[in-house]
């Protein structure tokens, strides 16, 4: 049981940086296009949302192109940080929120244009300034989208399996995720651990889905 709860544990904390990480770049960056318009926007927004409909191993093998020490930047943060990413917890985390980006960054930048921005110009009036629109205007609006769209994020940082693998490895007790001991246990014919796994696995996601649905902006308006 001990490799069960360790990789549970190792997959929790994974998946917590990985929405962490993502709800200060999604949340801003669907801020920033919610709000702004510039040239490029909607390549960049395509680029923005390709993880979630690229496969997972193609990702990450750019990721270790762009992160491997034979790569200018691997290169560089082992040279001047003594920071090696690839078969780390934390290159893991980097696979996991690039994965998972859309699923913030979407939601969010949603919630941001269904706000009526003559609230938030009610404020700017009242002589407000733009912190504090956000932090009493836009941000209680849109927070019910955004939180759907971190829990979403959270569930499929849990269940990431093709792009930790390729940068992160199988490592017992380092890099070993609840997916990717799902599939070493299947592989080695350990089917009861592997059941138990797939077990845990399912009944976060399901627990996730179930409070992401409950806080949809839609239903809520329906209640």
């Amino acid at each position: 049981m001990e490799p069960v709860w360790t990789a549970l544990g190792l997959s929790l904390k994974v998946a917590g940086w990985a929405t962490a990480l993502n709800l200060v770049l999604g949340v801003g960056i669907g801020l920033l296009f919610a709000r702004k318009r510039f040239p490029g926007r909607e390549l960049l927004d395509t680029l923005l949302t390709l993880p979630m409909v690229m496969p997972p191993t193609v990702l990450g093998y750019y990721l270790l192109v762009l992160l491997g020490r034979r790569s200018e930047l691997g290169a560089f943060l082992q040279e001047h940080f003594g920071i090696n990413l690839i078969f780390t917890w934390q290159g893991a985390v980097i696979a996991a929120a690039i994965v998972a980006f859309p699923l913030t960054y979407k939601p969010a930048r949603a919630a941001f244009e269904g706000i009526d921005g003559q609230l938030e110009q009610a404020a700017r009036v009242l002589g407000i300034s733009e912190i504090g629109i956000f932090l009493r205007v836009t941000l209680p609006l849109a927070w019910r989208g955004i939180l759907a769209g971190l829990l979403l994020t959270f569930a499929r940082a849990l269940g990431e399996f093709g792009a930790t693998l390729m940068v992160a490895g199988s490592i017992p007790g380092k890099t070993q995720t609840l997916s990717i001991a799902v599939y070493e246990a299947v592989q080695a014919g350990q089917d009861d651990t592997a059941t138990l796994l797939v077990l845990i696995t399912s009944a976060v996601c399901v627990t996730v889905l179930l409070s992401a649905g409950r806080l949809a902006p839609g239903r809520i308006a329906h209640r």
